[in-house]
């Protein structure tokens, strides 16, 4: 048991760690930034960071994972707590890589909403 809850202790860490990821993500330019890129890559960036409905889905989905984790254990193994902690730090881990790449697209896009010219 005590192994299980350092290897969940672990991976919500993890989860924790990759929280602003994506809204911190820099692009690459096509050519030299313009004055004004800095102040807006802030300001995109920040705009990611505000998307608070994906830290809903990040929950959201950790709670799923622990519900279906926990009757996949119960019926393979007898071990129903084992499950549910396996299957929210999957859950998590995953949406929580699926919230940083939505959080890099939206700098992306915001950035050349206005005008710089990002590759990626």
């Amino acid at each position: 048991m005590k192994h299980t809850f350092f290897i969940a202790l672990a991976g919500f860490g993890l989860v924790a760690a990759c929280a602003d990821s994506g809204a911190n993500y820099t692009p690459i330019l096509d050519g030299t930034p313009t004055p004004a890129y800095q102040a807006d890559l802030e300001a995109c960036q920040t705009l990611a960071r505000s998307q608070k409905q994906f830290d809903q889905e990040t929950m959201a989905a950790t709670v799923l994972g622990a519900g279906a984790g926990a009757a996949l254990g119960e019926a393979d193994s007898g071990d129903a707590m084992g499950g549910a902690i396996a299957g929210a730090v999957a859950g998590g881990i995953a949406s929580a890589v699926d919230v940083s790449e939505r959080r890099e697209s939206i700098v992306v896009e915001c950035l050349r909403g206005r005008g710089h010219r990002v590759v990626g």
